[in-house]
């Protein structure tokens, strides 16, 4: 299985491309959305990489994604700029997946 990252920051980009992963820069949520979709089609990819932006932009789409399969998994990483997470990100998490309030 490969990794595929989808960014909105050229740096996050470049970064992950010396790591050795491949990955396509979205101008756009639009853009990102067809990235994806093209990405679903494609047997080789387990993983999707999104910058937190781009996954803001698109939230419904991914956890549409999230909750109807198993692969590709779909990871929001930070960029260069460092997360723009909630501090309470992990509970809001729990509650919107199974219903629990902490």
């Amino acid at each position: 299985m490969r990794i595929y990252l989808i960014s909105d920051n050229r740096d996050t980009l470049v970064g992950m491309r010396i790591a050795g992963i491949k990955g396509t820069l979205a101008e756009s949520a639009d853009e990102a959305e067809k990235l994806i979709d093209n990405l679903l089609k494609d047997k080789e990819i387990g993983i999707i990489l999104i910058t937190e932006r781009l996954g803001r932009e698109i939230k419904n789409k991914i956890s549409h994604i999230k909750e109807k399969m198993v692969y590709p998994l779909i990871i929001e990483v930070p960029d260069r700029h460092g997360s723009i997470k909630d501090e309470d990100y992990i509970t809001g998490y729990v509650k919107d997946s199974i219903g629990i309030k902490f």
